[in-house]
């Protein structure tokens, strides 16, 4: 008995069938046949980098293997998940944090997504989950799924808030949130923003066919991210940070809404052209997880990546993989991007140690995980917070950065002017910029009952 695995032009297909209609068979299947590498002619062009999530160009075939949500309840992914996984914890030495959508298209998305995780039993101690949440509001909008903007936000939202209050609610959503740390929106940055409204509307009167602003998606997501968080702070709950998208390319304001609301971001090359938002960047020390590989592809060339001028300057960044199988060769994608960064920017070895342990400090594993990782006070500034003997961080390095940054923030603060009288600022003003341990350790960890 053969599955069915779609519905399309009116007919229950097999896979079988599906690849007749493809007039395809296993042997014309290859990397070029497949046609999902992001090659140079995606460069600037969004539009085409978008086509490579279909294999051979073909949507079904996107929707029978890349889908949690399918005729097969996404079980062609799954098994392809769990052999990832498995991977990885053969490996030891790599844990990932891997994103999954949540569109905003209805309220069962949630359930439908923890029941495929729990059914197929997707768990590791290597892997936590981000939630995407794909800003394409004009297209649920064009399609009839959406009426207004308040849609979105309330399919995103309501079932956190139903699971919070009674986790009975939503049993499956409710295990597979102790896994999920955190949410992330993505889109094309580089698409045109036109502001239609004077004065933006609130999301129930947002019914206009064009998508709301990064900046209206960027605020309506950390508002009630924020409200959610504080609940299930009170209920003993995991929480979640938020971890955009940002700065690959587009508006430098995407970058003023992400510092003004973010843990910290994704890509941010385009902090190159404002000074000024760097600085900021740099005194809050939010981090930034950095893709040349990617950028390399889609925006800008890998030898022109402010990476290396952000990591002298003392800005907390990171090297991360984006899309592995569309940008890497081969099967240990982020040793290719340490590998590359390596060689091309003559990073030496306690440079590459220093992004490892950044990206340890970014992600939203566990507190007693990064204590294994990085040493039992690692959310301590400075040398304080290193254990060399796990890092392999210098200590005078870390000191120097501490000391540079506490003098940086000294002399921005180092007075203050109140009622006309020039005063010395106490070290209580100075920590209004200079994040406090309790405060490191409160944005760099996802607290568990």
């Amino acid at each position: 008995m053969y599955d069915v695995v779609i519905f399309r032009d009116g007919a229950n297909l097999t896979l079988e069938q599906v690849f007749q209609s493809l007039k395809l068979t296993a042997y014309d299947l290859s990397i070029d046949t497949l046609d999902m590498h992001a090659h140079y002619d995606s460069f600037h062009r969004f539009d085409k980098f978008n086509l490579k999530y279909n294999p051979i160009g073909e949507s079904r075939l996107r929707e029978i293997f890349l889908k949690t949500d399918n005729l097969i309840q996404g079980r062609y992914l799954a098994e392809l998940t769990r052999e990832v996984m498995t991977d990885l914890e053969q490996s030891k030495y790599q844990n990932c944090e891997w994103r999954i959508s949540i569109y905003g298209r209805s309220l069962d998305e949630w359930d439908k997504l923890a029941k495929w995780v729990i059914n197929h039993k997707l768990f590791s101690h290597n892997v936590r989950w981000l939630i995407q949440v794909p800003r394409l509001y004009e297209v649920y909008k064009a399609n009839g799924s959406v009426d207004t903007f308040e849609d979105i936000v309330i399919n995103v939202f309501k079932p956190l808030f139903e699971v919070t209050k009674d986790p009975t609610s939503h049993p499956e959503l409710h295990v597979f949130l102790q896994r999920v740390i955190g949410f992330d929106t993505v889109d094309d940055e580089s698409k045109v923003e036109r502001r239609i409204y004077k004065k933006f509307p609130y999301p129930r009167l947002w019914n206009t066919k064009q998508s709301p602003p990064y900046s209206y998606w960027i605020y309506y997501m950390f508002a009630n991210m924020a409200s959610l968080n504080n609940w299930r702070r009170m209920r003993g709950f995991s929480t979640f940070v938020f971890r955009p998208h940002c700065g690959e390319a587009g508006d430098t304001d995407h970058l003023t809404s992400a510092f003004l609301t973010s843990h910290s971001i994704s890509h941010g090359i385009l902090l190159r052209k404002v000074p000024a938002l760097q600085y900021l960047f740099y005194l809050k020390q939010i981090g930034i997880a950095m893709s040349p590989l990617s950028n390399n592809a889609l925006f800008l060339t890998y030898e022109r990546n402010p990476l290396p001028d952000f990591f002298k300057t003392g800005l907390n960044v990171s090297l991360s993989t984006d899309d592995p199988l569309q940008f890497h060769f081969t099967k240990e994608p982020l040793l290719e991007e340490y590998s590359v960064a390596a060689h091309i920017y003559k990073m030496p070895q306690s440079s590459l140690a220093e992004l490892a342990r950044n990206s340890v400090v970014q992600s939203g594993f566990e507190m007693e995980i990064k204590r294994h990782w990085l040493g039992h006070q690692w959310y301590l500034q400075g040398s304080a917070g290193n254990d060399i003997h796990k890092t392999n961080v210098p200590n005078i390095r870390l000191a120097f950065r501490h000391q540079t940054l506490v003098a940086e923030l000294d002399m921005i603060r180092g007075t203050t002017t109140t009622g006309g009288h020039s005063v010395k600022s106490t070290p209580e003003v100075r920590n209004t910029l200079l994040p406090t341990t309790d405060a490191v350790a409160a944005r760099a960890m996802v607290k568990h009952p």
